[in-house]
């Protein structure tokens, strides 16, 4: 019984780690990450797959997390699909790497390697590895320069970004 304890307690701490070469944006400022975001790419996962005008948005929880609402659209169902969850930070709240949990206990990573730091208008964000990416955007669409300039970065940190999924909003 401790063996598969210690077993589940490694494999939960896994799931909330730091991709090889993926750094955390420091100086980050909750309040002004809050509210809603556009997928613009993704890697493919079975919890979106099918999904068009995806959306993330994020609000202040009364615990002091993160509510985190995802939306997307299924034409196959002709319907809205929901996920609601929860995030909190893993270190301090300066530095973009949360832990976020649509399911009960189990928490996987949400770390925000890239960001306009200025105005929040774009974000590079991965999971507990690099199979788990996303480019998000305060609007549906974004510059081709920025955009290049972000695929180029997160290429260049290992991420697969010819398997990219680009998001349709229209």
């Amino acid at each position: 019984m401790k063996k598969i304890s210690m077993a589940l307690v490694l494999f939960l701490m896994g799931c909330v780690g730091i991709p090889e070469n993926v750094q955390p944006v420091d100086n980050f400022k909750l309040e002004k990450y809050l509210g809603k975001w556009y997928e613009i790419a993704r890697l493919d996962h079975s919890f979106e797959r099918g999904l068009v005008r995806i959306t993330a948005d994020y609000s202040l929880r009364d615990d002091g997390g993160v509510r985190v609402l995802n939306r997307g659209y299924s034409a196959e169902e002709n319907r809205w699909k929901e996920a609601e969850g929860k995030a909190y930070f893993v270190k301090g709240s300066d530095q973009g790497y949360l832990k976020v949990s649509f399911f009960g206990p189990f928490y996987g990573s949400y770390i925000v390697f890239e960001l306009d730091h200025e105005n929040y208008q774009y974000s590079l964000v991965s999971g507990p590895n690099k199979s788990y990416f996303w480019l998000l955007a305060r609007s549906p669409k974004i510059k081709e320069e920025t955009k290049d300039r972000l695929l180029t970065k997160a290429a260049a940190l290992g991420f697969d970004t010819n398997k990219l999924i680009y998001v349709e909003h229209e």
